[in-house]
């Protein structure tokens, strides 16, 4: 069953969706709050793996972030990952006011660059009991370094050349400066991009993946905040709660999820998809079905009464 809900954030209302499952009527459930990919909104990749624990017994939250999707905030598109890990928290905030969810039994699944939102959020809230993420990626080290970390550090420089020129346009009336996620040169791209980014595409911008309301572009001054932000620095701060880290044997961003298990103190797990891509853990069913069974079997075991 799925529901419509909205919970504030930052003094910003969320939009989310409520997955429970079919015919549940007494008793408090556990829950996972999942958070979205840089780009994405709930419908997407979130929304397959919440109807799928839904299945298994949990209710799963689903929202947008603020500033994006449905969510309120402006200005549009911004991806500020401080105000990403507060919606983490405020979502689960919102659950523990629900009279059908235990308090005590609440987990969160961030997918991309969700993975370092959500672990980042669960290091100081004690409140998240199981922290498990799928295809992770670290936004502060992708716009620091890129992906792979082999950008020259002079792109750095001007990114936050170009932010601080931006903040004093805006300043002055101008409208906010917008990068675009996924660029619409099709053909460029295919040519001359990473596997991933050429996936992403394939993804998020034909109908096998693309909603209307993703991947409209991230503020262009977010870069200032990105640039200083590490997902994983003090990952160690979850322990003794349970880390899970879920990652295609085939993803160029796979080295996020080893580095982060080999910072992180015990119980901590790398379960690797064989053959998986980065994006075929979206969406694709021979791969989601096996992360699904981990994550069924992960937040069962440490979120059980």
């Amino acid at each position: 069953m799925k529901t419509s809900v909205t919970f504030p954030s930052s003094g910003l209302s969320l939009a989310g969706i409520l997955f429970t499952p079919d015919g549940h009527v007494d008793g408090r459930l556990p829950a996972v709050v999942i958070s979205h990919p840089g780009g994405g909104v709930k419908e997407q990749s979130p929304s397959v793996y919440a109807e799928r624990l839904a299945r298994e017994g949990f209710a799963a939250l689903v929202f947008d972030a603020a500033c994006q999707g449905e969510s309120e905030g402006e200005p549009r598109g911004m991806e500020n990952p401080f105000q990403r890990a507060e919606d983490v928290r405020s979502a689960v905030t919102y659950l523990t006011t629900r009279d059908d969810i235990d308090p005590d039994r609440i987990g969160a699944l961030g997918i991309c660059a969700s993975g370092g939102y959500v672990p980042y959020a669960a290091q100081t809230d004690h409140r998240i009991r199981g922290v498990a993420t799928v295809s992770a990626v670290d936004m502060g080290s992708v716009i620091r370094e890129g992906l792979g970390r082999t950008q020259d550090p002079a792109i750095l420089t001007a990114m936050l050349d170009r932010a601080a020129a931006a903040r004093t346009a805006e300043a002055r009336g101008a409208a906010p400066e917008l990068v675009a996620w996924i660029p619409d040169n099709a053909e460029e791209l295919m040519r001359t991009a990473t596997r991933q980014f050429r996936e992403t595409f394939e993804y998020y911008r034909t109908p096998r993946g693309h909603h209307p309301r993703a991947v409209q572009g991230w503020v262009l001054r977010s870069v200032d905040q990105l640039a200083q932000y590490d997902s994983y620095a003090m990952i160690r701060l979850i322990s003794p709660r349970p880390l899970l880290m879920i990652a295609g044997s085939e993803a160029e961003s796979a080295y996020f999820s080893r580095e982060a298990i080999e910072q992180a103190a015990e119980p901590r797990e790398l379960v690797v998809i064989d053959g998986a891509t980065h994006i075929d853990l979206y969406d694709k069913d021979e791969h989601v079905t096996p992360a699904v069974a981990k994550l069924t079997e992960f937040f069962g075991r440490h979120l059980a009464g």
